[in-house]
This record gives structure tokens, sequence and C-alpha cells, in this order.
């Protein structure tokens, strides 16, 4: 159901460091973290920086053209039609499953054992069984859906359309729109992870850049109420 009520103003995203671009890649589709490591999707290629020195450490051939998620142990990458599992030490793919939107998918995380999956332009996020593929539940937006992460409770997505982009906080169980940060003008958003602390990662699109944003400290006390 797309949500039509109030939205609260925006605030203007605070962008605290740019990385890339990438020798080599010349787009960013997804963006997850691994609690040490920042992975990108390039397209052929996963892509893993430190991001305290913003330095390449690894690299995995596999197509990835949009978003990616770590449960902990394993990565997962959409790769057209299907979600890949990745064994990150080997790069092999250990199993896959069908992607909710059979291809029109954008952005990725998991929380709460579910794989939780963006579909562009039919405004939808999907929490998905990992196992099966099984979509258990959808929540509407009101904007293109992009990025997809939770992070202490809360369920943000970012959007992306024209020259406009946004990190959006919503509630969970109705998709009512509750914090908006604002991104430049002509600053896309192709992808988004928070670290599990003060930070989102959001892929840059043909820029080939992932920037860092400071997460707003009220939504790190929230309970995406």
């Amino acid at each position: 159901m797309t949500t039509k009520t109030t939205q609260p103003a925006a605030t203007e995203a605070q962008i605290v460091r740019e990385y890339g671009p990438f020798a080599a890649s010349e787009r960013i589709h997804g963006v997850t973290h691994d609690g040490q490591r920042v992975w990108a999707a390039t397209g052929d290629k996963l892509l893993a920086f430190d991001p305290e020195s913003g330095e390449p450490t690894r690299s995995l051939e596999l197509a990835c053209d949009a978003g990616t998620a770590f449960d902990g142990t394993h990565l997962y990458q959409i790769a057209e039609t299907r979600i890949d599992k990745i064994d990150p030490a080997t790069g092999q793919i250990v199993a896959s499953i069908p992607a909710p939107g059979s291809g029109s998918d954008s952005g990725l995380t998991w929380a709460e054992g579910s794989l939780w999956v963006g579909q562009y332009r039919d405004r939808k996020i999907h929490q998905v069984d990992p196992h099966t593929g099984k979509v258990l539940r959808t929540i509407g937006s009101n904007r293109f859906v992009t990025g997809v992460t939770w992070v202490d409770g809360d369920l943000w997505h970012g959007t992306w359309e024209g020259d406009e982009s946004e990190l959006r906080r919503i509630n969970p169980q109705s998709g009512a729109v509750l914090e908006r940060l604002a991104m430049p003008s002509g600053t896309g958003v192709s992808g988004l992870e928070s670290d599990g602390a003060g930070l989102f990662y959001c892929g840059g699109g043909p820029s080939g850049k992932v920037r860092a944003v400071r997460r707003p400290q009220r939504a790190a006390a929230s309970n995406g109420s």
C-alpha cells in the first residue's frame, strides 16, 4: 500500500567522506559492510575496501548489478533475476534463490534472519526467506526504492528520482515516512548500508563513488516508531 500521509521536512544529509572512483569500476550498484570492510558491487566484480584508508583490499569476479548484503558469514548479491549467496573467503556461490522482482530489484540488506529487497519502480520493499526466496511481507513506499538497510530497529531506504536523492527512515509496518535526509542535487543513491554505528554507506551510481553519510542521533536512539 502506498503511503500518502504528510511527510516530515527533509534535513540536509551530512556527507563525511567520499571513496573512489575505483580503477576499472565505472558504476556502483550496491554496498554492504562486513564489520571491517565496505563491499561495493560494480557490475562484474565485488570490490572490498578499507573505510579508514579508502584502499581496495579484495575483489571477487561475480555478476553484481544491484544490491549487496552480509549476514555475518556470507555475502548476498542480486544478479539479474536471482540472489546469490557467496562465501567471501573463496568467492564461490554456495546457493541461489529467485529475486522477487525478476530483474527489477534494487537494494538488498539482511536483518532478523531475512533478506530485505527493494524494488525500484514498484516502490516496494520485500521481506524474503533467504532459503527459498518466498516473499514473507511487503512494505510500500511513496518514492522509488534504491538501497535498503536496517539499523537499531530502524528501516531506511534510499530514493533516486531525476537529480534528487534522499535517505528515508520509514515505519516498517505502514511504510509511513518518519525522517528524510536530502542528498545534494545530482548526488544519486544506488545502494545503502549502515555500518551498525554512526554511518551510512551510499552507492553513487555512475559517479563510481561510495559516500559515507552521518546517521542522525535521534534515529540511533529510536525504534522505528
